[in-house]
């Protein structure tokens, strides 16, 4: 008896299993809407192509010679770190040199404690970064 119910089971399970193959297709039913928030969101990406994420300030000064002392310590940066993504900005009446695209605080600090030694007043802040190459 118990082997006629297992068989009885496998069989209809096994025919409702064929029936959810449809070759291989998918239909996505959706609101049109939907559509037209996507390419919104893609336009606004191009507008605007950063995230919120982390960077390091390394340096920041203002007045006489900021920019040129500002350029140096970039530079100077750029020659011992060149894997790590360097910027400078003005802001004003401050010229400031972050470094990094960090996702998240801990990855920034991590890099941190890397360069501490070269840069004892760096600290993390929180900016709009690029997104992050894909691989």
């Amino acid at each position: 008896m118990s082997k006629v119910f297992l068989l009885l089971f496998l069989f209809v399970a096994i025919q409702w299993l064929k029936g959810q193959d449809n070759g291989g297709n998918v239909k996505i039913i959706q609101d049109a809407r939907i559509d037209s928030l996507v390419q919104k969101h893609i336009e606004l990406n191009k507008i605007d192509p950063c995230i919120k994420g982390w960077r390091i300030n390394i340096f920041f000064e203002s007045g006489n010679n900021s920019k040129r002392m500002a350029i140096e310590a970039k530079s100077q940066f750029v020659q011992t770190h060149p894997d790590i993504p360097c910027y400078l900005i003005f802001q004003e009446p401050y010229y400031k040199i972050r470094i990094g695209d960090y996702r998240t605080k801990v990855e920034a600090s991590g890099i941190l404690k890397e360069i501490e030694a070269e840069y004892p007043y760096a600290f993390v802040v929180e900016d709009k970064i690029n997104f992050p190459e894909l691989y």
